[in-house]
């Protein structure tokens, strides 16, 4: 079935090096170098760009995003090339969202005005916590009084979109102290709050020697207080763990992913969506490795591989996002960017809202507040039901190119 309307595109932008590894960090992520390939990387990725731009075919962005890594480590003027390479290549909205991750240490924030300069006009600190002892055990570089610096120096460089990403069930950390946490958080008055818990994850040096985390009874004391203190500050949530102080600071570029939006990603590890005019969904990663991205982009062989996604996937993939959106999602939607008829999961979904997890209208679903708080059960049904269609995938196989 040919889609009625391709979805929004967005772009990714990986930027890979940060100045240490943080212990629960699995993201494609690498201790810098003395000296950062800063102009060699942003030459590779504008090459990147070009071969990314032919997958578009002509499409507008919705928004770019900078993450990394530690994007802020890169020198304004690199940003301001990258950026002008994007404008020189798609069509773009006069109110384009772009966002860049940064940390809040004091050599970053020094460079805010010139990342307002280049263009980027939402900023994304990654705080994780205001308390010394818990950003010790987390490996970050800054202290909570570095956080509270960044956030005032974010607004006096001209910011108006500042997000402040914070993490709660921290090594040690009690209920009184994760309030403490967000307390602070809100008191600088950002424009949205990415609240979410830590989890340990393959791969990290938590996963090889785990810290000791709150227990569940914490856990849940700690989440239902935060939010009641987060919605008596006025913010709204519109993802599970994305608080916005209003609807114009909900971030779109995460909205995009949450909607089954269609990305380009470009830089060292990068992935990517694409649905095509035939309404086949395509995925791409870039090589992972920075020195061999670096080789590869510059020949236009960064792609390390590119799959077709099966049906079976597609739907899955489309609901674990979705049904994190307190508004849950349209049954059109659905079906217009999975190509699977929503019927298809009638068993499951009235089970689930015979169970209070899930509540339906002629044209949408949505999660409740208790599906939303048993998330990952509600979403176990759903794979349980799509796995049946599996042998889809065996018609739609991976696309050989160049491998990493």
């Amino acid at each position: 079935m040919v889609p009625a309307a391709l979805p929004p595109l967005a772009l990714y932008v990986h930027l890979p090096w940060c100045v240490a590894k943080c212990p629960y960090c699995d993201f494609n992520s690498h201790a810098a170098p003395a000296r950062i390939p800063a102009e060699a990387y942003v030459d590779a990725l504008i090459a990147d760009l070009e071969q990314a731009r032919a997958d578009a075919a002509g499409r507008p962005l919705i928004s770019v995003f900078i993450g990394g890594g530690t994007p802020s480590l890169f020198p304004p003027q690199a940003i301001e090339r990258l950026l002008a390479a994007v404008r020189a290549r798609f069509d773009l909205p006069p109110d384009l969202e772009i966002t860049l991750e940064a940390n809040p240490g004091t050599l970053e924030a020094e460079r805010f005005a010139g990342f307002r300069a280049a263009g980027v006009n939402r900023l994304s600190l990654g705080v994780q916590s205001f308390a010394d002892a818990m950003l010790t055990a987390l490996g970050r570089i800054h202290d909570g009084a570095d956080a509270e610096r960044a956030a005032q120096a974010a607004r006096a460089a001209g910011f108006d979109h500042v997000n402040l990403d914070l993490m709660y069930g921290l090594p040690g950390q009690t209920s009184a102290e994760a309030d403490a946490d967000l307390a602070r958080a809100i008191a600088l008055g950002p424009d949205h709050l990415s609240w979410y818990e830590l989890t340990i994850e393959p791969n990290t040096a938590f996963w090889s020697a785990p810290p000791a985390l709150p227990d569940g009874d914490t856990m849940a004391g700690i989440e239902t207080a935060g939010a009641a203190r987060l919605e008596a500050a006025g913010y709204q949530r519109y993802e599970v763990s994305a608080w916005a102080a209003a609807a114009e600071h909900r971030c779109r570029h995460n909205l995009n992913y949450w909607q089954f939006g269609d990305y380009l990603g470009i830089g060292a590890g990068a992935h990517a969506k694409i649905t095509h005019e035939d309404g086949s969904i395509e995925r791409q990663a870039r090589i992972r490795a920075p020195d061999k991205y670096l080789q590869r982009a510059a020949a236009g062989t960064a792609i390390a591989h590119r799959d077709g996604l099966a049906p079976a996937d597609a739907a899955f993939e489309f609901l674990l996002n979705a049904l994190r959106l307190p508004q849950g999602f349209a049954r059109a939607c659905f079906e217009q960017r999975t190509d699977v008829p929503l019927a298809w999961l009638e068993e499951p979904l009235a089970a689930a809202e015979a169970d209070g997890l899930i509540e339906r209208t002629a044209t949408a679903v949505r999660p409740t507040p208790t599906g939303l708080n048993y998330l990952n059960d509600l979403l176990a049904r759903f794979a349980a039901a799509t796995e049946q269609w599996r042998p889809a995938r065996d018609r739609v196989g991976r696309i050989p190119v160049a491998v990493e």
